[in-house]
């Protein structure tokens, strides 16, 4: 990538960009004719509603959309009071597929890290799959640990693995 990347607050104008690119990057994920994986899919293109509970990244070169990440510091985005006093966590992680292995993603993760210590968290909680090895890798090398005991199991054969990292104050 030749051009600097800017990881910046999503602009209103850049919401449908980077709701596509959502759904591009997590299509290699798919399950067909599966109703939760359906709603799932819906729910990623709709950066408005992920916007209006949380805050929305992106990773931008030039005037392209790249990347992007979700980051809950005050309640969830289905609207609901699901985090816990001092807990950020961290959603909805895409990086375009021609950006991957740029080190996208770990800037979003950084920027996400970062937002959460500013807001005086003590700990960034994430779920993911075994399916994206990649992603995982990222929180691995940046410290997030398994926490299985916030596992949920949606089906037999697709388990949201629970990772948290302990934050550090600022200063």
């Amino acid at each position: 990538m030749s051009d600097e990347i800017q990881i910046r607050e999503a602009l209103p104008g850049e919401y449908e960009d980077t709701g596509s690119l959502t759904q591009r990057a997590y299509a290699e994920f798919a399950r067909p004719g599966d109703p939760l994986w359906d709603g799932y899919f819906s729910m990623l293109a709709d950066v408005v509603g992920r916007a209006a509970y949380a805050t929305v990244l992106v990773a931008v070169t030039g005037r392209r959309v790249i990347g992007t990440a979700t980051i809950e510091l005050d309640r969830t985005i289905e609207g609901t009071e699901g985090l816990q006093p001092g807990q950020a966590n961290f959603r909805v992680l895409a990086v375009d597929p021609a950006a991957r292995s740029s080190g996208v993603g770990r800037q979003l993760v950084e920027a996400c890290v970062q937002l959460a210590r500013q807001a005086g968290k003590q700990v960034a909680t994430l779920h993911t799959t075994d399916q994206m090895a990649a992603a995982q890798r990222i929180y691995r090398s940046m410290g997030f640990q398994r926490d299985p005991s916030r596992d949920i199991e949606l089906h037999p054969d697709l388990v949201l693995k629970a990772f948290r990292l302990p934050l550090r104050p600022l200063g």
